[in-house]
């Protein structure tokens, strides 16, 4: 591999282009439904569909990726793209155009994990942060232009050129990838195991379609499809569990932190995928606007949302999730309110306006909640975290846009059998459509409030243990003790720090000799250093003031905030954690409970041995 930043090019450029065409036909959908004379219902299969292969594709590309070389697999997968453009240029029918739209999913749904996974095996982790910002960036980048360009495209020709210009495209990045993308060596060689294709193939496309279909068609067949595709699902994972090498591996979703960052990437992913679909929609049709004046009302909103993703990146690495994600969806929910409850002045400016901060403020979550997911895994989980990531973000726009198009189209027809006038009723059926975004996204805050609890811990699995190593006889101190009994215990036991834990025997903080000291230097201006202490000791108040200042209790100058390791950290992160952080010990956790404390000196002194072990 070349240089991280050449390699983060390489994968941005393609996650700029796989969201690129995603987002590139919204604006074309109105169109394409009068050429082809089909429905709402029918059209978003081209947006729902391409999802719904993508899906299905990256847990493919994730053994693909492991058992090929990077290259070649990057430069396949971008002549799939190619290939499905022209036959979508060239649709003389909507069956064709779906078959070369599903062609381009297919491309799609490996290219966005190969590209994650060729910067997760270059950035160091502390650079992850930042690393994912310019990768969401590009991300949301790719509908900012596209609906800009698709605009300008359409109002010079018919949606045919849409395709032939992202072909074009695709071809810069062939080039690009046949240039940048060095030779590498893969030594797994993992097995496919046909019936887990299958099995997942079946579950989300029964799950899919059926919710597709439960607002305009049989609602018997819908519900029908719906739990055969879950009956699937259900098989799909126990399968997974019994086989040595899993199709899918889901054991990064035992790590909480992993758990609870995926689902907060995936609620902001699906809605605003299905607000992408619907808004373009809902500004044709119900409004009369051309596709150019459409673009025009939604691009500076996404614009707003790739200035932003780099920013909110670099203050996720320095100051992390615990404010930023909440902040992003509490704005969120309520700029949609404030939408649904103005809908009705039917303004464009004010629209455009309005989605700028539901858009824009995305950011503040998509890339941190990535960042904080996949942070806590170990390199060699990083396949497997990027398939659930990438397989998520498709499988929740998929969602997401059938049940946004699927409650829009329901509410129209309703409204309309009501002799409400189109407008009406198109206006009706979107604050609805609204109203179900605002209830997500509010689950969305109410889930992203965890974060800080979360943070307060490093969750790392790994195969390499901590117990041969960590300190396992564990002094302690409790909340309410004097500082004098805490820095005795330090002084008798020759440590520079203990855990300090509550009546119940929980962890609740941590205080260092460090922290004594630095608090009696504040609260006496003359306990600055040894010569000074030894002059403030010739006065008769020293011992009454000292003796005040020791009758504190340790809870009040204990830091709350601990880092703690999960005794599955491998000493690898270990390493980076203490150095990151500026400590020289922090507690083992195992099930929540604290097991022991690992200190530079236990690493050093493994290492040591270790060395001298090897050299006999």
């Amino acid at each position: 591999m070349k240089k991280p930043i050449l390699i983060l090019i390489v994968a941005a450029f393609g996650a700029f282009l796989g969201t690129f065409n995603e987002t590139f036909l919204n604006i074309a959908l109105a169109p394409i439904m009068k050429d082809f004379k089909v429905d709402v219902s029918t059209v978003q299969w081209l947006t729902t569909a391409y999802m719904l292969g993508a899906a299905i594709m990256i847990p493919i590309a994730s053994y693909l990726y492991r058992k090929f070389k990077t290259k070649p697999l990057f430069l396949f997968t971008v002549s799939l793209l190619i290939i499905g453009s022209l036959v979508c240029a060239f649709a003389p029918n909507f069956p064709v155009m779906l078959t070369g739209r599903i062609l381009q999913s297919l491309g799609t749904g490996m290219l966005t994990p190969i590209g994650m996974n060729m910067v997760l095996n270059v950035v160091p982790k502390e650079k992850m942060g930042s690393y994912m910002g310019l990768m969401g960036a590009a991300t949301t980048l790719g509908p900012s232009v596209s609906i800009i360009v698709a605009g300008l495209l359409l109002s010079l020709a018919s949606w045919h050129i849409l395709f032939f210009v992202f072909a074009a495209l695709m071809v810069i990045l062939f080039i690009m990838g046949a240039v940048i993308i060095g030779k590498d060596e893969k030594n797994e060689n993992p097995k496919l195991d046909i019936l887990s294709v299958t099995l997942i193939s079946l579950a989300l496309i029964g799950i899919l379609y059926g919710i597709s279909t439960l607002f305009s068609g049989n609602i018997v067949i819908a519900v029908s499809v719906i739990i055969i595709g879950i009956i699937c699902l259900i098989i799909f994972i126990k399968r997974q569990n019994k086989l040595d090498i899993p199709f899918i591996n889901f054991k990064p979703l035992t790590v909480k932190k992993f758990r609870t960052g995926l689902g907060l990437n995936l609620i902001a992913m699906f809605i605003l995928l299905a607000l992408n679909v619907i808004m373009p929609l809902f500004i044709q049709n119900a409004l009369n606007t051309s596709s150019l004046n459409a673009s025009l009302t939604l691009f500076p909103a996404i614009a707003v949302s790739c200035i932003l993703a780099p920013i909110a990146g670099k203050i996720y690495d320095n100051k992390g999730g615990k404010i930023i994600i909440p902040l992003g969806y509490l704005l969120i929910s309520i700029f949609i309110i404030i939408m649904s409850l103005t809908i009705h002045i039917n303004s464009l400016i004010l629209i455009s306006l309005l989605y700028i901060p539901i858009a824009g403020f995305m950011s503040l979550i998509i890339g941190p909640a990535q960042s904080f997911a996949l942070s806590a895994l170990p390199k060699k989980q990083n396949p497997d975290g990027v398939t659930l990531v990438t397989a998520g973000f498709q499988i929740a726009g998929c969602l997401g846009t059938s049940l946004f198009t699927g409650v829009y189209s329901l509410m129209t027809n309703i409204k309309i059998q009501s002799n409400y006038s189109n407008y009406a009723a198109m206006e009706f059926a979107f604050i609805i459509t609204l109203i179900v975004a605002f209830v997500i996204a509010f689950s969305g805050f109410l889930l992203a409030l965890k974060v800080k609890k979360l943070e307060k811990e490093t969750i790392i699995t790994s195969d390499l243990k901590l117990e041969q190593i960590m300190k396992k006889d564990i002094y302690t101190v409790k909340e309410n003790d004097s500082l004098l009994s805490a820095l005795s215990l330090i002084s008798e036991k020759h440590i520079s720090g203990v855990p300090v834990t509550d009546n119940q025997g929980n962890l609740s903080g941590f205080i260092s000799d460090g922290d004594i000291m630095r608090y009696l230097e504040k609260a006496h201006p003359l306990f600055i250093n040894a010569y000074s202490l030894a002059l403030l000791s010739k006065e008769n108040t020293f011992d009454e003031k000292l003796k005040n200042l020791m009758d504190l209790k340790v809870k009040d100058i204990m830091k709350k905030k601990v880092l703690t390791i999960d005794i599955n950290t491998n000493l690898e992160d270990v390493c980076r954690i203490l150095e990151s952080k500026h400590l020289k010990k922090a507690p083992v956790i195992k099930n929540g409970k604290m097991i022991g404390i690992i200190n530079r000196s236990n690493i050093t002194s493994y290492a040591v041995n270790s060395y001298l072990q090897l050299a006999k």
